[in-house]
């Protein structure tokens, strides 16, 4: 991973359940440019990709990006289409987690934004914590607590 600094980044996510690994994209995203701008997926995009409905209502989860240092904007992902986005922001970078490294989306994403000269750089996933682990053991402990 180059150490190319950028004037305008963005970057998207569910942010369900706040934990270190978003925390440690958003910073190392930060560092990479002057600006950062951050999407934050709505409840009905989420139930669009991943059936299912966060934990965490939208308005709770983008008022808890909105009040990071490491963010200078924060705006609904009303939208899986990143291209809408950049139509709207015109950012010179996307950011993502390296779990996505590789997919089919993302090799489209990077077809697409090199036509527009805008660069995707994926940041280390922080491993062993996610969102969907969370929920797991949550499930666990709430199904425990009632048998």
């Amino acid at each position: 991973m180059s150490d190319k600094k950028y004037k305008i980044g963005y970057t998207t996510e569910v942010f369900d359940m706040f934990h270190i690994g978003h925390l440690n994209i958003l910073k190392n995203a930060r560092r990479r440019c002057d600006y950062l701008i951050v999407g934050v997926s709505t409840d009905e995009v989420v139930k669009s990709y991943k059936n299912k409905t966060p934990i965490i209502p939208f308005k709770e989860r983008i008022a808890i990006v909105n009040e990071l240092k490491c963010v200078d904007k924060v705006v609904p992902q009303t939208s899986m289409n990143k291209m809408e986005a950049w139509n709207q922001l015109h950012f010179n970078v996307l950011f993502h987690g390296s779990d996505w490294q590789g997919s089919d989306m993302y090799n489209n994403m990077i077809n697409q934004f090199s036509n527009v000269g805008v660069d995707v750089v994926f940041l280390p996933h922080t491993d062993g914590i996610s969102s969907t682990y969370l929920s797991e053991i949550l499930q666990k402990i709430n199904i425990e607590n009632f048998e």
